[in-house]
């Protein structure tokens, strides 16, 4: 009799044990916080565009408080909520991205590798200005009371989306091709 109620009571933990785990991953969105940004430079200055406009959604497992699964995650950015601190260099800006027939700039992950704790490696797809290129990109986690916080950046080129960096003042101002973006995500549930 008592082996029997030992392996009722395994059978229990076992299930219990699988339940949870199997509703341990949620989806998460992306919060108003999130921030956004794409910085340069010119023959002229360095210059930063920012936005905090990015939906998204995040299919993450976090397990006594702990990343252990990043199964998708997808962001949405209006390209054209991207803004610098002058008008002008939005608008050609907005040209490069090519924002009358590419309203959004995409991310989608394929694949996520845990490298440490607090440490991920994404591979994913970005479509900027209507071309789809894969970058892997190294982001910093955290574990917050509402989901997760993810930061990273990566570097593109103009050339590698098919854009033509923008230049001012009838060509004299170039702007480098060089790119970064960085962002600082917020998932919450």
């Amino acid at each position: 009799m008592k082996t029997n109620t030992l392996k009722l009571f395994a059978f229990v933990i076992a299930l219990f044990g699988v339940t949870s785990f199997a509703t341990a991953q949620k989806t998460y969105s992306l919060d108003g916080k999130s921030a956004f940004s794409v910085a340069g430079t010119s023959t002229l200055h360095d210059w930063e565009m920012k936005s905090s406009s990015g939906t998204g959604t995040s299919n993450l497992t976090i397990v006594n408080s702990k990343l252990t699964e990043i199964e998708s995650l997808s962001i949405n950015l209006i390209a054209e909520s991207i803004k610098s601190e002058k008008k002008s260099m939005d608008k050609v800006a907005y040209e490069a991205l090519k924002t009358d027939k590419n309203k959004n700039i995409k991310y989608v992950l394929k694949s996520a590798e845990k490298i440490n704790e607090t440490t991920w490696e994404l591979t994913g797809t970005y479509t900027i200005a209507g071309v789809s290129k894969v970058y892997k990109t190294t982001v910093k986690t955290t574990v917050t009371k509402d989901g997760l916080n993810m930061q990273g950046s990566n570097k593109i080129t103009f050339t590698e989306f098919g854009m033509k960096a923008p230049t001012a003042m009838l060509g004299t101002i170039k702007t480098g091709q060089e790119l970064t973006i960085k962002f600082n995500l917020n998932f919450n549930l």
